[in-house]
């Protein structure tokens, strides 16, 4: 086919459409990787997306130093940065697992292929030169290639994380660049020297990519089969996060983004104490509202009171919650408490929620994960515990999942004086739970909180003694100072990880 005609323009305008989809592609992988891994989805974003973007510049820089052979050297960049970038995904889940220094390999992977998606742009356009004038040329390369961004980022979040995950993602776009460069190479295939070697090239990187796209199961499980110890049941990639239940004989464990939330032979204690001093407090109570708690365990308990009509559970993600209204191995663990007609379930943000909702709850339940960065520490923070009171009833009480007093101390002090500068009376009490060590909580109301002297019968851990017990802090886990958490600081989300670096590095 002949140069500079109208095809052959078509098809390199639409290359560029297409390599600028799978380097943003890329680019989304590390940071959603990072921060299923890592945490602090802000930061892990930021510094993966600052990296990047300096990445594409050397890229550019460097492309002024390809001064022959531009097409052979643009299905060769083609072929590296669908190897690199489509293997990065399942490459960097086994590293974490297997190998350590996860965090420098993170950053290599995305120096390599930023580098290499910033020589795509320059060499494509100066292939193309002879056919545009240069603003012309300039404005065409660029609205495909931010139109290409642009498909990638709607798609990332809606289709391509939740319903491929992320090594298959990944492979998918190494694979679109591969075909990209065989694209080309038939195009040119008459002005090409070595044709032969550069097509043995793609087709091995084509045999290479279709064969991690039938592995990519296989190398998800061989990595997550590393890092829990356990039996792994089943997993879901969500847009919110990564769900991982094990088991490990009667000890069903769920795990989200690879932090520990419940292990099935002691989760009671930590519901029973979340749900009972603040629930058994408020006689009467008919309406209740649980903020996260997806898994139905807190639903479980507040159904042992008769007096409660309905209970709405208002959790983001909508897997979480279907797994526990409908997988037999989990509606086990809550008692089908998901099914109870009484339980209504909204799939939305907490805090849009509550600013857009009127309703008024006797109790109110606030069990999201620690705050391990800063989309979490909002619902930790003054303004969040504000919508709170003004969904709470007069005489109403709320409990809030308020993490280790021991481990994470000023955490835990800096979310009880969150709550209190919200107008809150509070109460802060502790339980031990084998699976996670001393946990803390705090009651909220605008009386004083009276101290029940009964609970509903059948509880296996809370009493009108252990409540008592719960209510005293040993020098350990006593107050200390502590900033209040405000949105626009997030003050918490700091204070957390200093506090948990500290715990592993022990």
């Amino acid at each position: 086919m002949e140069w500079g005609a109208p095809s052959v323009t078509h098809a390199l305008l639409f290359s560029v459409f297409v390599i600028a989809s799978c380097g943003l592609t890329y680019e989304l992988v590390a940071g959603a990787l990072a921060s299923y891994l890592l945490g602090d989805s802000v930061t892990q974003f930021s510094t993966i997306i600052g990296t990047y973007l300096f990445a594409m510049g050397i890229g550019s820089w460097l492309s002024r130093y390809v001064v022959r052979g531009l097409i052979a050297r643009f299905i060769q960049i083609e072929l590296a940065v669908g190897i690199l970038g489509g293997f990065s995904a399942p490459a960097l889940f086994l590293i974490f697992a297997w190998a350590g220094a996860f965090r420098l390999a993170l950053y290599l992977v995305v120096l390599i292929v930023g580098v290499l998606v910033g020589l795509e742009i320059p060499l494509v356009m100066r292939i193309l030169k002879q056919q545009f004038a240069f603003k012309d040329l300039v404005s065409q390369v660029l609205t495909l290639d931010y139109l290409g961004a642009l498909a990638v980022s709607l798609l990332f979040p809606i289709l391509l994380a939740p319903h491929l995950g992320l090594s298959r993602t990944s492979l998918l776009f190494g694979l679109l660049n591969v075909l990209v460069a065989a694209w080309a190479l038939w195009l040119f295939r008459d002005q090409l020297p070595g044709q032969r070697w550069l097509r043995g090239q793609c087709i091995a990187a084509l045999l290479a990519l279709c064969a991690g796209l039938v592995a990519a199961d296989w190398l998800t499980t061989l990595a997550e089969d590393r890092l829990y110890a356990d039996e792994i049941l089943l997993t879901r990639t969500t847009p919110y996060q990564r769900i991982v239940v094990t088991r490990w004989k009667d000890d069903i464990r769920l795990f989200l983004n690879n932090n520990l939330q419940f292990s099935s032979r002691d989760e009671y204690r930590y519901h029973e104490a979340l749900v009972h001093p603040g629930l058994s407090a408020v006689p009467g109570a008919r309406r209740v509202l649980v903020l996260g708690g997806g898994d139905g365990l807190a639903v479980r308990e507040i159904l042992r009171y008769p007096t409660v009509e309905r209970i709405t559970l208002v959790d983001l993600d909508a897997e979480m919650t279907r797994l526990f209204a409908h997988h037999p191995l989990l509606t086990v663990l809550n008692d089908n408490a998901l099914s109870s007609p009484k339980a209504h379930v909204v799939n939305a943000d907490a805090f849009r929620w509550l600013e857009q909702n009127t309703e008024t709850f006797d109790f109110i339940v606030v069990d999201f994960p620690d705050p391990t960065n800063y989309s979490l520490g909002k619902l930790y923070s003054n303004v969040f515990y504000r919508l709170v009171e003004k969904h709470l009833a007069v005489n109403g009480v709320a409990v809030v999942q308020t993490t280790s007093p021991l481990y994470a101390r000023q955490s835990f002090w800096c979310i009880a004086r969150t709550i209190a500068s919200a107008g809150f009376n509070v109460t802060p009490y502790h339980a031990y739970v084998p699976a996670f060590g001393e946990w803390g909580f705090t009651l909220a109301s605008r009386q004083p909180w009276p101290a029940p002297d009964h609970y509903p019968e059948g509880l296996r851990f809370v009493t009108p003694a252990t409540v008592a017990a719960m209510l005293q802090f040993p020098p350990d886990m006593g107050p200390i100072d502590a900033e209040i958490n405000r949105l626009n600081t997030q003050i918490l989300v700091r204070y957390y990880e200093r506090e948990w670096h500290q715990v592993v590095q022990q």
